[in-house]
């Protein structure tokens, strides 16, 4: 059993975690534990113990900033003055729950692979069950559900991911105080990708719905050209759907992202008017899958090298620029902090629960000064009107 828990220990300390890593550091601990269901608090990363504890239920915010962590150590340049959540991806520094407790943020686990056929009863149980020692194990403070699953209205399936849902709110609420469950959602609920879930059902029994107001061009079905992420007119429309819905619109979280598309052109007419090659999608004839994303860090430094530099689209309320490459024009559509200031002021208009980014690694955390503006200016374009959201009270 020592040696058992020795292994975890050192396995902790001398390799770079990933989620799959950490479960099974969390499978050894449980199981020495014993089948009881106890789990052992002395595995803590941090310098405290008391940064191994859950945060407490009593701990709100006003508003709610998530940001979205991709691993490695970016993390102790984030500006923790505004973040409340931090959700873990696939890899992660284990010193990251120390440093968001330590600025009382809470640390979010991603829940693993949905179980499949979770139309089951019992394989739910088991699948809650594990997601639930992990998170409790590894000292977290909740779970970010991610589904991407296509799902008919008025299906099994439908009636059990609400159902699987509810089940996971109740027994992570149950077990560990103040935990919070979040689940992500498209920018509509009108079935977009075919995600054709029971929102409002869905919206009652989870702590917030994070609506992934990006990745908008997934399905064209009109013309197949280069278009904006994330536009501003789509981006309210549909938060305001969610809210038609009967979904509590404090429950809901505008996602936005710190990172765009480059998409190269077939043909190139004009900035604007850069048609793709069609990439069928989900049914759709064209979508943006023939573009590839990249992060606002490389984009500011592509930017210069454009032939246009940047144009802004009054239309999308969004940035874009042209760069040829290979005898391959290129359209880079991407947001900034001037279109993401115009989209945080939708939060105050339609009384929104906070706002969450995709990815807090994706800006230059470098020593250059010029870097280190752009990346300020992007934190602050969370909270264009003051300069931070976050007013906690315990």
């Amino acid at each position: 059993m020592r040696w058992s828990l020795a292994l975890a220990q050192v396995v902790a300390e001398r390799m770079r975690w990933s989620l799959a890593l950490a479960q099974v550091v969390a499978v050894l601990v449980m199981w020495i534990g014993g089948a009881s269901g106890v789990f052992p608090i002395n595995v803590c990363p941090c310098s405290k113990r008391s940064l191994c504890q859950p945060l407490p239920a009593k701990l709100q915010f006003q508003v709610q900033v998530l940001v979205f962590d991709h691993g490695g150590t970016d993390y102790q340049h984030y500006d923790w003055s505004k973040i409340t959540a931090v959700v873990l991806g696939d890899r992660f520094s284990k010193e990251i729950l120390c440093a968001a407790h330590e600025h009382n943020a809470r640390v979010i686990m991603r829940g693993t692979t949905m179980p499949q056929g979770f139309v089951n009863h019992h394989r739910r149980q088991i699948w809650i069950n594990r997601n639930l020692g992990f998170v409790k194990t590894l000292h977290m403070d909740g779970i970010y559900l991610e589904m991407r699953d296509i799902i008919k209205s008025g299906t099994m399936d439908q009636e059990s991911l609400t159902l699987l849902i509810n089940e996971t709110a109740k027994a992570f609420h149950s077990e560990i105080g103040g935990s919070q469950i979040i689940i992500d959602v498209p920018w509509s609920p009108h079935c977009r990708d075919d995600r054709c879930y029971d929102y409002a059902a869905i919206g009652s029994s989870c702590d917030f719905l994070v609506v992934m107001s990006f990745d908008m061009q997934s399905q064209m079905w009109d013309e197949c050209f280069a278009k904006a992420n994330a536009p501003y007119d789509h981006t309210y429309t549909g938060l305001s759907a969610y809210i038609n819905l009967g979904i509590d619109s404090g429950k809901l979280v505008m996602g936005v992202p710190w990172y765009g598309y480059d998409y190269p052109c077939k043909h190139f007419f004009e900035p604007g008017r850069c048609k793709l090659e069609p990439v069928p999608f989900r049914g759709a004839p064209c979508s943006s899958e023939v573009a590839k994303k990249i992060p606002y860090k490389d984009i500011m430094q592509e930017l210069p090298k454009s032939f246009t530099g940047r144009y802004w689209d009054d239309n999308y309320k969004s940035p874009f620029f042209v760069y040829k490459a290979n005898n391959t024009y290129h359209e880079v559509w991407y947001d900034d902090p001037e279109s993401i200031s115009l989209k945080s002021t939708i939060m105050k208009k339609l009384k929104l629960g906070g706002i969450g980014v995709w990815f807090g690694t994706d800006l230059n955390y470098s020593f250059n000064p010029t870097a280190a503006m752009q990346t300020e200016d992007m934190w602050n374009a969370l909270c264009p009107i003051r300069k931070k959201w976050r007013v906690g009270t315990i």
